[in-house]
């Protein structure tokens, strides 16, 4: 099944959901070249907002809550916004970023496909005295200090959310209970950590994980991976997805094989259309990693940088279950 099928028919429905979040302010250390604070003199800077895959909702999300926060602080900054059109497009990411080095942008918010193959791309752009802010996927510490690249990290830590998830889930099974995961990207930083948030759950709770398998973030593969994993493994007892896109995908399979209500599917980064997919009991929660804010943060972090001649800490961004019970609020 195809996965704008879901969001088309979840677009239609979606609800909004919780008041926005408010990040936890950092010290600053470190300094900045002089050509980027040069950038954010009498002219307004430019600020390109570069993401993964703009065919997933939850960017699409992002990008808007990017355009709004433009739209209130006009008077400061100009925005920018790119996005490929498949989240393993890691050469057109690359491309992008050289793109905005080329126009010489005042900084660049990147939200990395690839935790270590955009490190080299985004360290030519800081060495070109451009600001850059690492959000959503964090880069691979190692290969950031190889490059020697130095971006501030802004977003959640996916661990922490995931196991959020799981613990949830675990309520409502039981310890022996078998259950799968789909995983997102491998090469991924914030993949790995939302298996292992999964995994805590499960052995914390002394649940089996029985299966383990990436689709890459992506609906159709996790379709199909979630129907072989339903039938190699027809005792499992849920699915726990890394992303929303792939519940989609996990849902549509858990229907066609006649196990709705058997098989239960936990997402996360609460997407319009699976908000639509808890209330009807066909997810049981997703985590809300706030993706509408979680641009505003990273532009609201490159603009301190420019004004202050300071490289921020990172910023931790808050993470929240959600629920049936939390949408009913």
């Amino acid at each position: 099944m195809k996965r704008s099928t879901f969001v088309a028919a979840a677009l239609l429905l979606a609800a909004g959901c919780n008041q926005p979040p408010q990040p936890t302010t950092s010290p600053t250390t470190g300094t900045l070249s002089d050509a980027a604070v040069a950038k954010a003199g009498a002219n307004r800077p430019q600020i390109a907002l570069v993401m993964k895959s703009l065919a997933n909702e939850f960017f699409k999300t992002m990008e808007e809550g990017a355009k709004k926060h433009e739209q209130v602080n006009e008077d400061k900054y100009k925005l920018i916004s790119n996005g490929i059109k498949d989240e393993q497009d890691i050469a057109k990411q690359q491309q992008l970023i050289e793109q905005m080095i080329g126009q010489k942008v005042a900084a660049i918010v990147v939200a990395p496909a690839d935790s270590k193959a955009l490190v080299p791309v985004c360290q030519k752009a800081a060495a070109a005295g451009i600001v850059v802010v690492n959000i959503d996927n964090r880069f691979d510490a190692d290969v950031m200090k190889e490059k020697q690249l130095t971006a501030p990290f802004v977003g959640p830590d996916n661990r922490k959310g995931a196991k959020l998830a799981g613990d949830f889930l675990a309520t409502k099974l039981k310890p022996g209970d078998k259950v799968a995961i789909i995983e997102g990207a491998p090469t991924a930083f914030n993949a790995q950590q939302r298996k292992a948030g999964f995994e805590d759950a499960m052995k914390q709770a002394g649940l089996v994980v029985a299966d383990s398998q990436s689709a890459n973030w992506e609906t159709d593969q996790a379709n199909k991976i979630a129907a072989a994993m339903l039938t190699a493994h027809p005792d499992i007892k849920a699915l726990l997805c890394a992303n929303d896109s792939m519940a989609l995908g996990a849902v549509a399979a858990v229907k066609a094989a006649g196990k709705t209500g058997q098989v239960l599917v936990v997402g996360f980064d609460n997407i319009g259309a699976v908000q639509e997919l808890i209330k009807s009991g066909a997810v049981l929660c997703t985590v809300d990693q706030h993706g509408d804010q979680l641009a505003a943060f990273g532009i609201d972090y490159a603009l301190e940088m420019l004004q202050k001649k300071a490289t921020p800490t990172d910023k931790e961004t808050p993470v929240d279950l959600i629920t049936a019970e939390t949408l009913k609020k």
